[in-house]
């Protein structure tokens, strides 16, 4: 006992000392960052800027009322070694609650526990899972894991510090379409850093980046998943943990799966200790910059030119130092890569974007056709409903995730520090998401519009306008968004490749040009941004080039930088302000505000299938339908309506399209302008959303 006692305290000022000392170095970045990054804020508000305008409309709240998905699997029960029935709800927030039953969860019990899934994979193998597992606690070759599934199919979620969350289910069908499910919810949860934040989010960006390259560390990082708490938890458990499994491993007593499945619970207990002191002195140190912001800012807007022309002369003396050696790396290490490495990146996402097209077009399609079979505006209404949250569909989606998920980098991860292309699947992922919701919403805007006093006899006419003009909106944003897309990630290939290799013989040199800044200036003025803004700008015109000329050549359907399509709807975007449309409500014909109150809108149908093989005793398995034609039966509704209380089971029926989504091409009627300036870059300060480049917004010069 006194032993255990000695370790335990052993373990707590270890996590408390390695937090702060990472905590604490982050926060002295993070305030240097924070004066950059509010200058960069305050000088693109003056002088804005931005690439080509997007012709769709934005969703300010997509899930409003909304909740994803739920339905019923088997959940291995570490504290009894059994597996056993869980009913899991997925609400708009994407995380998992789970529990004991359906009817606990329509009672409004508390769920036997949440999964916020930032950070996690999702496996459907045990042999991967053991490969995994294996990096933690290193096992014998061959041995088998603490837990045997319950059927054939398992579902794992495994965290490389958190607790792993065990689930099965009994057919194939089912694992795939839960699968989508539980990726959705990791894709989302990884995308935790708000865009909104201007200031905030380029700040802890560019901290937590210089802090790793500090300690050699200039590549990718997959662990740059999450809110800022779980981001720096990540940060201090690099460290931390092993220091942790060699204090702790030897002590642990029992067979090697009894020691691996207790490694995982210690892991855990400490990750969560670690994440909670992070949070809070995160937060202080939040606090304490936002606190000094106001005269911060207005000492900028002060001094606004006098900084932009001091900062101008450094950067002039820094590129004379830089430049020499920075333009031969390009020539021999870079510019041979650039055009494979952008075909890798353009070949699969484009293949995505262009499902997302087809998926968008075939759901539009099924609806026409089957307004056409003796349809009405409370049919639309029913019809809007489920289209309406498209981009939220993990099944529907997932053959779209599917596309970009063949990019491969294979080969160039050893040479510039790519440690996996994940970085970039998910933002690709997160993008075409975006892309399909924007063009959702600009079709309900405009076909809501154009239903105000059209008779029903002029629906599917007026579905065809409003589906052809947003068809031509969606090929022009989605073009710009994979040129920025394919800059981005680019940059986030290169840049740390370059800082890695030409930091040893500048750094040195770069203290002595801080006495050419003035002392007012020298918050906003930090000659190690500089130095990294004159390397991104030394490889950023090859390639500009390069994708520059991919857009030419019209490969992927890229439209060049000097089209600019003239709007042919002016006052489209005054539509964003409306208020959400309640289809089901305003063409559905809902009874009554309780009615709708009592309907929690589901984007997933739930139902389930005759001869689905396996099924969970006491609560049927309920599947989610695929994107294929799914038959729907009057005695299915029936029993649904019956079990259904605080969630409507929404069965939806979707009919085959034999026919193909047209071929993109340039809008007709759209007025096409060739200007001599080229479009400028919008700020790549972060690059890739979750990504660890992080540049300051106005490191490129256009």
């Amino acid at each position: 006992p006194i032993i255990i006692v000695i370790v335990r305290c052993a373990v707590l000022i270890c996590v408390a000392v390695r937090t702060g000392e990472v905590i604490g170095e982050f926060g002295r970045l993070y305030e240097q960052q924070y004066a950059v990054a509010l200058f960069n804020k305050v000088r693109f508000d003056v002088e804005g800027g931005g690439g080509p305008q997007p012709q769709l409309l934005h969703r300010k709240v997509p899930l409003e009322n909304k909740s994803i998905f739920s339905g019923s699997l088997f959940q291995y029960l570490e504290e009894n070694k059994k597996w056993r029935n869980r009913f899991l709800f997925v609400p708009d927030s994407y995380n998992i609650s789970y529990y004991e039953s359906k009817q606990a969860h329509d009672r409004g019990l508390q769920p036997k526990g949440t999964i916020n899934c930032a950070g996690y994979r999702v496996l459907t193998s045990m042999e991967k899972y053991l490969e995994l597992l294996e990096t933690s606690l290193p096992a014998k070759v061959g041995s088998s894991p603490f837990l045997k599934c319950a059927t054939q199919f398992p579902l794992i979620l495994w965290h490389p510090y958190a607790r792993h969350h065990y689930f099965c289910v009994g057919t194939e069908k089912e694992q795939q379409k839960w699968n989508a499910v539980f990726q959705d919810c990791v894709r989302h949860s990884n995308n935790g850093l708000s865009e909104e934040s201007k200031v905030q989010t380029p700040a802890f960006t560019d901290a937590v980046r210089l802090y790793r390259q500090a300690r050699g560390q200039y590549g990718t990082w997959d662990m740059m998943c999450g809110v800022p708490s779980q981001i720096l938890a990540n940060l201090v458990m690099e460290k931390l943990l092993p220091e942790l499994r060699d204090l702790i491993t030897p002590r642990l007593k029992g067979k090697l799966q009894e020691r691996q499945k207790n490694w995982i619970l210690i892991s855990d207990a400490v990750y969560g200790l670690v994440q909670s002191q992070a949070q809070t002195q995160y937060e202080a140190i939040v606090q304490s910059c936002e606190a000094g912001r106001p005269p911060l800012e207005a000492s900028i807007r002060t001094d606004m030119d006098q900084i932009i022309t001091s900062k101008e002369h450094v950067t002039s003396k820094i590129r004379a130092l830089v430049l020499p050696k920075a333009e031969k790396l390009l020539k021999v290490s870079i510019q041979p890569y650039i055009s494979s490495i952008l075909e890798a990146l353009m070949e699969p996402t484009s293949r995505g974007f262009f499902e997302v097209r087809d998926v968008f077009f075939r759901e539009l399609v099924d609806m026409s056709k089957n307004l056409l079979n003796g349809g009405s505006k409370e049919k639309l209404g029913e019809h809007m409903e489920k289209i309406s949250m498209l981009a939220f569909h993990p099944v529907k989606m997932q053959g779209c995730y599917e596309r970009v998920e063949q990019l491969s980098l294979e080969g160039l991860q050893q040479r510039f520090d790519v440690t996996s292309p994940s970085v970039f699947l998910q933002r690709a992922q997160i993008l075409m998401r975006e892309q399909m919701d924007d063009a959702v919403y600009t079709f309900e805007q405009l076909l809501h519009q154009s239903l105000e006093g059209q008779e029903e006899e002029d629906l599917c006419k007026t579905i065809q306008k409003c589906q052809d003009r947003v068809i031509k909106k969606f090929d022009y944003d989605s073009s710009t968004v994979r040129k920025k897309f394919f800059r981005e990630a680019l940059l986030q290939v290169f840049i740390p490749y370059m800082l890695k290799q030409l930091s040893p013989s500048c750094s040195a040199e770069l203290p002595r040009f801080q006495e050419l800044i003035f002392e007012d200036f020298s918050r906003f003025i930090l000659v190690e941004n500089i130095f990294e803004e004159v390397v991104l700008q030394t490889v950023m015109k090859d390639i500009m080039m390069a994708v520059k000329e991919a857009a030419v050549q019209r490969r992927h359907n890229l439209y060049r930088d000097s089209i600019v399509l003239t709007s042919s709807d002016p006052n489209l975007h005054l539509l964003e302000e409306n208020p959400p449309i309640d289809w089901a409500g305003e063409y559905g014909g809902e009874k009554n505000q309780e009615e709708k109150r009592r309907r929690m809108k589901q984007v997933v149908s739930m139902i389930q299938e005759d001869g689905t093989g396996t099924v969970l005793p006491n609560e049927s398995c309920i599947e989610v339908p695929g994107v294929e034609d799914i038959p729907e039966e009057e005695g299915d509704l029936d029993s649904d309506n019956k079990s259904s209380s605080a969630s409507e089971m929404e069965v939806s029926s979707e009919a085959s399209v034999p026919q193909e989504a047209p071929t993109p091409a340039l809008p007709n009627g759209t007025t096409i302008k060739e200007e001599k300036t080229t479009t400028p870059i919008a700020s790549v300060g972060r690059c890739i959303r979750a990504g660890d480049l992080g540049l300051s917004s106005d490191c490129i010069v256009t």
